[in-house]
């Protein structure tokens, strides 16, 4: 097994289904866990279950509040972080030509923009330590495209091309970036799926099942740790073999 104890972990987007599962991975691994999101009810209740991380309501749309979260995360954290989890992320579905510039906007705003702006940061405390793992969490839609997803496509995709820039960038100070890229997994968000369309979807992947958060976490634990420590810039599919990149 890798070794993750003492840690220091943000993770981000933590109150969703994927966010919990790789909040209870690291928190398995005795890493020390700051778990944020908007959702002050579900932090509690993410507290409430792992009496031993660290919660803190914020909102990564709020990009001027950014470095400072990032300093009063290392403050909670006393260091680091050592590892970063963008894993928040919206959706504002839409077709092209009936797709507002805000719907737009807000999705490009939140899961790119953020996304870069957290690593920024982050990666001055990781210089400073001489250490650091970013994994961030992107999609199989962003190799493949999808109806109705043209900004969530191209955000996402917009993250690989990010994480491969600051790999390059950072190799040489000690600090692995790589991306997961989650297929269909078993989330309330594809529970709201009608199962006729589950059935097609499912009739797609290899493997004949969605996948569950914790296939997600398990690898993002593992580029996390280091075991990986000689990759970086990769992108790690979980899909079942719907999508062989």
């Amino acid at each position: 097994m890798f070794d993750l104890k003492n840690k220091k972990v943000i993770v981000t987007g933590a109150t969703g289904g994927i966010g919990d599962a790789i909040v209870n991975r690291f928190v398995d691994q005795e890493a020390k866990v700051l778990a944020t999101g908007t959702n002050i009810e579900k932090l509690k209740l993410l507290k409430d279950k792992h009496d031993k991380i660290y919660t803190s309501r914020f909102d990564i749309s709020n990009h001027e509040e950014i470095e400072k979260f990032v300093e009063h995360s290392s403050e909670i954290l006393e260091g680091g972080p050592d590892i970063l989890i963008n894993n928040a992320g919206v959706t504002r579905d839409n077709l092209s030509l009936r797709m507002s510039f805000n719907e737009w906007k807000k999705v490009i705003d939140i899961n790119l923009n953020s996304t870069f702006l957290l690593c920024k940061f982050s990666l001055k405390k990781m210089i400073k330590n001489k250490y650091g793992k970013i994994v961030n969490i992107t999609s199989v839609v962003g190799h493949t495209g999808n109806v109705g997803q043209a900004n969530y496509a191209a955000s996402k995709s917009g993250i690989i091309g990010l994480s491969k820039s600051l790999a390059l960038e950072y190799a040489k100070k000690n600090i692995n970036i790589n991306c997961v890229s989650p297929g269909f997994i078993e989330t309330k968000m594809t529970d709201k799926i009608d199962q006729k369309f589950k059935d097609i979807i499912i009739s797609k992947i290899p493997s004949n099942r969605l996948g569950t958060p914790d296939d997600v976490a398990n690898v993002t634990a593992f580029l996390s740790s280091d075991l990986a420590n000689y990759i970086t810039g990769e992108t790690i599919h979980v899909n079942g073999g719907m999508y062989l990149g």
